[in-house]
């Protein structure tokens, strides 16, 4: 089922690793099986983007490339199979997409072609048309319906006053959120966050506290740990000086410690936090 969709759409497209990206008129995607169109409304950018799209990262990805994955936007058309979404419903879309008949084979949408000849040849031939695009075709399992009149309406009427620009934030918070819940973390609970002070990381120091918990914070960038004080006074701070011994008394002190929660970069995995943060427990 095609519903009425522009014949052109705005894009922005990377043509060769390295490259700038260029604003491109493009053909509006149609909705296939086990798909549906969405209007996109607002993207959730990745800090590292720049780099991946410079070829300096670990990341590789197909060429032409659309990058972008996680956004919130509306149903614009549906597929014949398309049981539940309806044009217009609020959605957010998500970036991690299996193949159908094999979850081995798995890529971040419009940012990674992952790491086998099958995976780069399913990005390739599928999804290299990403979010920063006027509209784009998203896989059914990755398109998740937003409840708007509870997210966006007014505090009034029983809402909770969100912007379509807030609920870009979703991006980043839900997957801390389902590490901290996969772990049964209680309100009261006691937390280290380490390291946390990068996006995802970042983004679990918020859950945890949205969640109850008592959150001890650990990180190099002194800095942005003052920072995270300031927006939370009730959190505890400790800097990772590379002593792990002496990190992991500093982490005792605070304690007891319930859980720990890591969601470090390839980078740190020569770094003494994990080893301080299990010593803690």
């Amino acid at each position: 089922m095609t519903q009425s969709l522009p014949e052109t759409m705005k894009a922005l497209v990377c043509e060769e690793v390295g490259q700038p990206l260029t604003l491109k008129t493009l053909p509006t995607p149609a909705p296939t099986v086990g798909s549906v169109v969405v209007q996109v409304l607002c993207i959730s950018s990745h800090r590292s983007l720049p780099a991946v799209l410079s070829g300096k990262s670990f990341f590789t990805f197909p060429t032409p490339l659309t990058p972008g994955n996680t956004a919130i936007g509306r149903v614009a058309a549906i597929g014949q199979d398309t049981t539940s979404l309806a044009v217009g419903q609020l959605v957010m879309l998500e970036a991690f997409i299996r193949a159908r008949d094999n979850p081995d084979i798995q890529i971040l949408w419009g940012f990674f072609d992952g790491l086998t000849p099958e995976s780069k040849k399913f990005m390739a031939d599928n999804w290299s048309m990403g979010t920063y695009a006027e509209y784009v075709r998203a896989p059914l399992e990755n398109t998740w319906a937003l409840d708007e009149k509870r997210l966006c309406g007014s505090p009034s009427d029983g809402g909770l006053g969100y912007t379509v620009e807030d609920l870009a934030a979703l991006a980043e918070i839900l997957i801390p959120y389902a590490g901290l819940r996969s772990i049964g973390v209680q309100a009261g609970e006691t937390v280290i966050i380490a390291p946390a002070t990068g996006g995802f990381s970042g983004a679990a120091v918020t859950v945890a506290h949205a969640m109850g918990a008592r959150v001890i914070a650990m990180s190099r960038d002194v800095e942005t740990l003052k920072k995270q004080k300031r927006q939370f006074p009730t959190m505890q701070v400790v800097p990772n000086t590379g002593d792990a011994q002496a990190d992991a008394a500093a982490l005792k002190a605070l304690g007891p410690i319930d859980a720990y929660l890591d969601i470090s970069p390839p980078q740190a995995a020569s770094s003494t936090h994990i080893r301080s943060c299990f010593m803690a427990l």
